[in-house]
């Protein structure tokens, strides 16, 4: 019988599609593990990987001349002036992500059907399979990063597959097996058509006893006690500084590749060196992983359940327990070099929907939304590594597009290129201009947590300001600042185009950048203040709810996935139920007008996070049970973009965490909130470890008799208490833990 929460997740039956594969991955390199005692299959991904489009070529409009012209059209009430903003290109997608190679590991003589098990713990990182004659270990290192298997069995024929679904059939590939001093080697060399783009898979196969005899492009081994194979991508076209491997080499040599990999290996010290990598490795992953974790006090019989059986039990705390461990897994395994992919690190197709890109208009913001008060900075960090490399291509759709300083983000990203070049009439994307401050508000709230100031984040924010010094140009016959084009992702009012003016969205991210900047840069405060206090008030609209076009005469259109209009509301602090009561009260009522639209998962849970900050729980439970009822989840326990599993998509898996400390804890630099919106399906529990944007780590533990908070500050300072009780000040001194008992909630 368990006593607490499950950290890992296993099932009875080998992974017979890609999409149910358990992960592991490190940040670079990701794997699959289908885990078939007869034929394993191990998908090898790397976040380097994408297929050239065109896209890599591509660079933003140059349509700054003509912005003046468009203005003066918008402004004197021109509804569809936007659609001919353009140079009269058609879409052009970002390059598509797809997998590198999978491992086949054939057994000769398969045996009878006898019992089986596969799993992966969360707090290692390593997908296991077992079973009579055969044990399968893999996990993807932290601190080597290399892709480490080992397998107990005695026969074994090994190769590198790049036969994947949707591969070219026009790929470049060459095969190589030799034997080394250190081992058998496995390469494989790929070559996208009529491109420079080429990357090679290198196995370095070490067998303890038997014998291995080369049957090229594979190998088979005969007689063995074990078998260890140490695994790496290796990409060698151009990359940006900031994505090449450390100390990994980039050669063809097979003797070189062999003896890079051999070194991995502790010498000397007769222990087993999958054991010593998995340590080494541990000590990086484990810490992380168990900074926060949330015990909801589950029947342990659920608790015992594989991961495909527990889905069918939507309304069990041992679900909710699962997938909230599985998601900040798959959020760390999924973020190092650069954040999650929309579908994180993982793909069993070269055909990735959406081109597996890093959409930056909600999914990637709602993925990493748990970054900060999860302890993850690993997340925060590889965000950041995705934005500072691209600064530089910001301010280049800046000038080009709106022919001013500063910076401006892309809507899409491949990783690569930060340049503005998806759009379409139906997705005037290129008229976007708050991507910049969503992508750097978790940068922000990592530093709030931690009480200081990154200097490439004040660098970041001080480009958004110009920016807006130079756009924010026009005003109204009231004396606001316009923001003309303005666009609110991915939606259009009902009686005009795509393209309009004084979207709620631009409105806060233009206030929020603005103040932000003042606060990293007191030297220019005053200036950027000034600017910010001239932006238009919000409007409420004939229906009572926070209209998504402030201008008047722009009427809502409720059915939309996304809700780019409350972005006020979540992830800002602009309007609150305590500091904006009737704005709020306007955003409830914009909440309850909005339609799910095609039910995508990241349109329920960005509803659910809106909810949790308007304090409507039983708006947050309607909203997750959408996702939990609706067959959003593989048996991966990675989710899709719709229900019955359609379309391979992370956004439920990595967003569910921050819903859930939503529900519990929500902090700014000067309050804390306890159980703001928590649903009556999980009347008592445990969640511990998150942290607050006023420098402390906390611990909450409710039923329905009694609240316990015990907060552990980093400095000193006072707090507004806010819970179902009422408001009250709260001192607190660095070093010295407070513990909290209040009444039920």
């Amino acid at each position: 019988m368990t006593t607490g929460p499950v950290h890992a997740t296993w099932e009875p039956r080998p992974a017979a599609r890609w999409e149910d594969a358990f992960l592991s991955g490190n940040g670079r390199h990701g794997t699959l593990v289908f885990g078939d005692p007869d034929d394993e299959r191990v998908i090898v991904t790397h976040h380097t990987l994408v297929r050239p489009n065109g896209g890599e070529r591509a660079r933003p409009p140059e349509l700054a001349g003509e912005l003046p012209a468009l203005q003066d059209r918008l402004l004197a009430g021109d509804l569809t002036a936007a659609e001919t903003f353009t140079d009269g290109r058609d879409l052009q997608w970002v390059q598509p992500f797809h997998p590198a190679f999978q491992i086949r590991l054939r057994r000769p003589t398969p045996d009878e059907p006898r019992a089986y098990r596969r799993t992966v713990d969360f707090t290692t990182g390593e997908a296991s399979a077992d079973c009579v004659g055969w044990r399968s270990r893999v996990f993807v290192s932290r601190a080597d990063d290399v892709v480490v298997q080992q397998i107990d069995t005695p026969h074994l024929d090994i190769s590198l597959d790049h036969r994947l679904p949707g591969a070219p059939h026009d790929l470049a590939v060459g095969q190589g097996a030799v034997l080394t001093p250190e081992g058998a080697l496995l390469t494989l060399r790929v070559r996208h058509p009529g491109s420079d783009r080429a990357y090679t898979g290198v196995t370095l196969v070490v067998v303890t006893g038997g014998r291995t005899t080369l049957t090229p492009p594979g190998l088979r081994i005969t007689g063995a006690e074990s078998v260890l194979l140490l695994t790496r991508v290796l990409r060698h076209s151009p990359l940006p500084a900031a994505t090449a491997a450390p100390d990994v080499p980039d050669t063809q040599d097979p003797l070189t590749q062999a003896r890079a990999l051999s070194d991995l290996i502790p010498d000397g010290t007769g222990d087993d060196p999958y054991a010593l990598l998995l340590d080494r490795h541990t000590a990086l992953h484990r810490t992380a992983y168990e900074r926060v974790t949330l015990d909801l006090h589950a029947d342990p019989a659920e608790r015992a359940l594989p991961g495909s059986e527990l889905l069918d039990h939507p309304d069990s705390p041992a679900l909710l327990e699962r997938l909230f461990a599985a998601g900040r897994y798959h959020l760390l395994s999924a973020a190092g070099m650069l954040p999650p992919r929309l579908v994180g690190l993982w793909t069993g197709d070269w055909n990735t929907a959406w081109s597996g890109a890093f959409t930056n208009d909600a999914n990637l913001n709602l993925q990493t939304a748990s970054a900060a008060a999860a302890a993850l900075p690993e997340v925060t960090e590889a965000l950041a590594c995705l934005i500072h490399r691209q600064l530089d291509d910001w301010r280049e759709n800046a000038r080009a597009v709106f022919g001013a300083r500063g910076v401006v983000a892309p809507a899409h990203t491949d990783g690569e290129s930060g340049l503005t070049y998806h759009f379409s009439r139906e997705y005037p994307l290129h008229l976007w201009t708050a991507g910049a401050d969503w992508l750097l508000k978790p940068l922000v709230d990592h530093d709030e947590t931690r009480g200081a100031h990154d200097p490439r984040t004040a660098h970041a924010l001080a480009q958004v300001a110009l920016f807006y010094e130079d756009f924010l140009t026009r005003t109204d016959a009231d004396g606001h600042l316009v923001v003309v084009p303005s666009y609110s992702p991915e939606n259009r009012p009902a009686n005009a185009s795509w393209g309009a003016v004084n979207a709620a969205m631009d409105l806060s991210a233009a206030r929020h950048a603005l103040l932000t900047a003042a606060v990293y840069h007191p030297e220019r405060a005053e200036a950027w203040r000034a600017l910010a206090d001239r932006l238009p008030p919000h409007r409420v609209n004939a229906d009572g709810a926070l209209a998504e076009w402030a201008r008047p005469g722009l009427d809502d259109s409720y059915d939309h996935r996304h809700l780019s209009h409350l972005y006020g509301v979540w992830p800002l602090d602009e309007i609150t139920p305590y500091d904006t009561p009737d704005l709020a009260s306007a955003a409830h009522r914009a909440l309850e007008l909005r339609g799910a639209e095609n039910d995508s998962a990241h349109g329920h849970l960005h509803h659910a996070l809106v909810a949790a900050r308007l304090r409507d729980g039983e708006r947050v439970a309607h909203a997750l049970g959408q996702v939990l009822k609706g067959d959003f989840f593989h048996a991966s326990l990675m989710s899709a973009h719709y229900p019955n599993r359609d379309v391979y998509n992370a956004d439920a898996a990595h967003t569910l965490p921050a819903v859930v400390i939503e529900t519990l804890v929500q902090s700014t630099p000067d309050r804390l909130i306890l159980l703001p919106a928590l649903p009556t399906t999980y009347p008592e529990g445990e969640l511990r470890g998150i942290r607050t944007r006023f420098g402390a780590e906390l611990d909450l533990i409710w039923s329905p008799h009694e609240v316990t908070a015990a907060v552990r500050p980093t400095r000193t300072h006072r707090v507004e208490l806010r819970t179902s009780s009422g408001t009250e000040p709260l001192d607190l001194i660095a070093g010295e833990e407070r513990v909290l008992t209040l009444r039920a909630w």
